[in-house]
C-alpha cells in the first residue's frame, strides 16, 4: 500500500528540522540582542549620551579626588585634566587648588580657571578677598575673557602690594581692557597713571599711541619716562618723533634714557604696532 506523502517519514522530518533551525535562529537573534550593549543601554531607558554624560562626570569626579593625592606631579596633572575638561563643577575643586602647597600646582590652577572661563568668575571675584589668594585671583581673572572682570582689575591697581599682578592680569587680558587703560591715564594718583602707561605700553594697541604721546607731557618724571618707552615699544614713527622733545627734559634720568632710546632706534628698521 502506497503511502500518503503528505504524512511519509521523510516528509515528517524535513518539517521538523525547518521547524527547529527557525526555532533557533529566533532565540540565537534573542540572546544576541539580550547580549548586546546597546540593547541592555535600551532595555534600562538610557541612550548613549547620557551614557557619555554620566562618564565625564565619574571622570571629573576621578581627577577631585586626585587632588588630594601626596604626591604633587599627580595633583598638577589632575589640574590640568580639569582645566580642560571645563566644566563648571570643577570650579570650587580648582580654587581650592589655588592654595595647594606647591607652587608648581598653583600656577597650573591659575591657568585651569582661566580655561574654565565665565562660570569660574564669581568664584575668583570673592577670592580677592582673600588675601592669601588674591594674586592667583588677579592672575587667573585676566586670562578669562568676561566684562565682569574688568573693574575689580583695574581697582587692585590702586593696591600697592598687587598692583603689579593687575597690570599683568590686565596685559594678559589685552585688547578688552584698552578702553579702561586709556581712561586711567588721566587719573589724579599718578600710580594708577604709571601702570595704565606699563600695560598699554606692553599690549601694544595702535589705539594707545596718541595717549602715550599725551602723556609725555606728565609732570611726573617716571611717568613720562614710562611713556617714552611705551613707545619704543609699539615702535610707530609718530611715538619715535614724539620723543624727540625729552632729549630736553628737566630731568636727567629721562634725557638719558631717550637717549638711549633714540640711539637704539636708529639702528633697527620702523616696525607696525602688533594690533594695527
Amino acid at each position: 500500500m502506497e503511502q500518503d506523502p503528505k504524512h511519509s517519514p521523510q516528509n515528517g522530518n524535513s518539517l521538523n528540522r525547518k521547524a527547529g533551525e527557525e526555532l533557533i535562529a529566533d532565540v540565537g537573534a534573542d540572546q544576541i540582542q539580550t547580549d548586546s550593549p546597546a540593547a541592555e543601554t535600551l532595555a534600562v531607558g538610557q541612550n548613549p549620551v547620557a551614557l557619555d554624560e554620566e562618564q565625564v562626570k565619574d571622570e571629573i569626579d576621578i581627577q577631585i579626588d586626585l587632588l588630594n593625592d601626596p604626591d604633587w606631579v599627580v595633583r598638577r596633572e589632575a589640574v590640568i585634566t580639569l582645566g580642560e575638561m571645563g566644566d563648571e563643577r570643577c570650579v570650587e575643586p580648582l580654587a581650592r587648588t589655588l592654595r595647594d602647597g606647591d607652587w608648581q600646582v598653583r600656577e597650573v590652577a591659575i591657568e585651569a580657571m582661566g580655561q574654565v572661563g565665565s562660570p569660574a568668575v564669581d568664584t575668583l571675584l570673592k577670592l580677592l578677598r582673600d588675601w592669601e589668594v588674591r594674586k592667583y585671583a588677579i592672575l587667573a581673572l585676566g586670562k578669562i575673557r568676561d566684562e565682569r572682570v574688568l573693574d575689580p582689575l583695574m581697582l587692585q591697581l590702586r593696591n600697592d602690594e598687587f598692583k603689579d599682578d593687575a597690570v599683568d592680569a590686565l596685559v594678559a587680558l589685552g585688547e578688552p581692557a584698552v578702553e579702561r587703560l586709556i581712561g586711567a591715564l588721566r587719573d589724579k594718583d599718578e600710580n594708577i597713571r604709571k601702570c595704565a602707561v606699563l600695560a598699554l605700553g606692553r599690549i601694544k594697541s595702535s589705539e594707545t599711541i596718541d595717549p602715550l604721546i599725551t602723556m609725555l607731557g606728565d609732570k611726573d618724571w617716571f611717568t613720562r619716562l614710562t611713556a617714552a618707552a611705551a613707545l619704543e615699544s609699539i615702535g610707530d614713527e609718530r611715538g619715535r618723533e614724539a620723543i624727540k622733545p625729552l632729549l630736553k627734559d628737566p630731568d636727567m634720568v629721562v634725557k638719558m634714557r631717550v637717549e638711549r632710546i633714540l640711539a637704539k632706534w636708529k639702528k633697527q628698521p620702523i616696525s607696525q604696532p602688533a594690533n594695527a
